[in-house]
């Protein structure tokens, strides 16, 4: 079994990815609004990138629910949950036809996921840092 502190180290690594991924995302959907990159090419980069990020946060969830923290995993379920749910519905790909219409959209959800991230990132930081405290 992996310790507190190699878990939360591995989530502080894994939310800095997914934490660049979100930025990458949001500077590519400024791109399109300014007219530095087409839709077609937009969607290709993007969707490269859509199930990498959903797997590598379902991966953390799943992790924290083998090792049993608890906190963690309810913090982050609803986000895995939603991934899942837009996997299943296959709307998880950007669509190059109506990507203008569903922009706003796109933006909205990149920002709150880059602040989950965010959040998420200092949270884990910090009971990294608790747990190699306890455990000297």
């Amino acid at each position: 079994m992996i310790s507190e502190s190699g878990l939360f180290l591995f989530g502080v690594v894994m939310s800095a990815v997914l934490l660049f991924a979100m930025v990458f995302f949001i500077i590519m959907y400024s791109d399109l609004e300014c007219d530095y990159i087409n839709p077609i090419d937009l969607c290709s980069k993007l969707n490269a990138y859509v199930i990498p990020e959903a797997a590598a946060h379902a991966f953390l969830t799943l992790l924290f629910l083998v090792c049993g923290s608890w906190l963690a995993l309810a913090i982050n379920l609803p986000l895995a949950l939603y991934n899942a749910k837009k996997m299943v519905a296959r709307k998880h790909q950007f669509d190059p036809t109506t990507i203008f219409r569903t922009l706003p959209a796109h933006k909205r959800e990149g920002l709150i996921k880059l602040g989950f991230y965010l959040l998420c990132f200092f949270y884990y930081l910090y009971r990294m840092i608790v747990a190699l405290i306890n455990s000297q």
